[in-house]
């Protein structure tokens, strides 16, 4: 279900308790080799329902893109912390139905399981999709750490009482962390190292630098939506 126009913010957290049930935390085969890894975002006209969402898939490691996924359309549903997913699953959704290369595992700008009730947009996604994903955001929903050192690659595991759910990773020395955790059909070992994989010398991995770009030139009118190959 992708129709969330018309439920209340009360269904929406039924439905994500619901969904908990379907979580698969389990480890992708890495020795067969993760060969392309995508990125998906979105971006709304300030002061208005108008939505542009992305997905790319770049290649490893090289990190070139290799295909991009664009869609512009309306949401209703309202921003509330915590139900992030009820207003930018959808646009997402068309978007990753539109591409027809779909890379092995996706990147969310957002949480996976590191969510009050487990169900972050990269959980949320992930089981819809039936996908492996992972969640890399900016800030943290919940949860206590300690401090990772201030070297790149440096982490430490963010947790809640005595449940792990997610990594504080320092992706750049001297730079505040990022906080990445496995969302669908992924594990912590997964998590980051295919974060690493797609981190080069900035804060934010590849996956978010490319479709934030992409989903914000297509907001201003400066490329199409829909879906192209490189």
């Amino acid at each position: 279900m992708t129709d969330y126009e018309n439920i209340t913010p009360k269904q929406a957290i039924q439905i994500q308790e619901e969904l908990r049930n379907k979580i698969e935390l389990e480890s992708l085969d890495l020795d067969q080799g993760i060969k392309t890894v995508g990125g998906a975002d979105i971006s709304f006209n300030r002061g208005s329902n108008r939505v542009h969402a992305g997905i790319v898939v770049l290649s490893l490691p090289n990190l070139e893109v290799k295909a991009r996924s664009l869609i512009s359309t309306e949401v209703d549903f309202p921003y509330i912390p915590g139900l992030l997913a009820f207003r930018e699953i959808p646009a997402l959704m068309e978007a990753w139905e539109q591409c027809r290369q779909k890379p092995d595992v996706l990147l969310l700008d957002g949480h996976g399981i590191a969510h009050p009730r487990r169900m972050g947009i990269a959980t949320h996604f992930g089981i819809l999709a039936n996908h492996p994903t992972i969640g890399c955001a900016k800030n943290v929903l919940t949860g206590s750490y300690e401090e990772p050192d201030t070297e790149k690659g440096k982490y430490s595991y963010l947790m809640e009482a005595n449940e792990k759910i997610g990594i504080v990773l320092r992706s750049r020395t001297n730079v505040n962390p990022i906080y990445i955790s496995p969302g669908h059909k992924t594990d912590f070992e997964d998590t980051l190292a295919i974060v690493g994989k797609a981190l080069s010398r900035y804060k934010l991995p590849e996956t978010t630098r490319a479709t934030h770009r992409l989903v914000n030139e297509l907001r201003k009118g400066e490329i199409d939506q829909g879906y192209v190959e490189f």
